[in-house]
């Protein structure tokens, strides 16, 4: 498991901002952060979210854990639909074969 924001609360009150988990594996999170960095300065459309999120007001770092649950469903989504099994690859526009 990677992680993911949790509030910090206790009860009632409310201590501050959402957290990532701490039992996060360090390793897979440390991978897909420099990938989601690795995205948002090369241009495309994660680039243009990042951008435009930022610019919303989102914190940066909101984003980028954002743009990494992004390249973990795109990486689900060519195991689960088995793509190209030589060299998996997100395609935007992907149609099905029984499409």
């Amino acid at each position: 498991m990677i992680g993911r924001p949790t509030p910090h609360s206790s009860g009632t009150s409310i201590r501050g901002k959402t957290r990532i988990s701490q039992y996060a594996n360090k390793k897979m999170k440390k991978l897909f952060h420099m990938g989601a960095m690795a995205a948002i300065c090369k241009e495309g459309e994660l680039a243009d979210y990042y951008l435009r999120k930022v610019e919303e007001g989102k914190s940066k770092i909101a984003v980028i854990n954002a743009i990494r649950n992004k390249i973990i469903h795109r990486i689900f989504a060519c195991v689960r639909d088995n793509r190209n099994r030589v060299a998996w690859r997100y395609e935007k526009n992907y149609t099905t074969a029984l499409a």
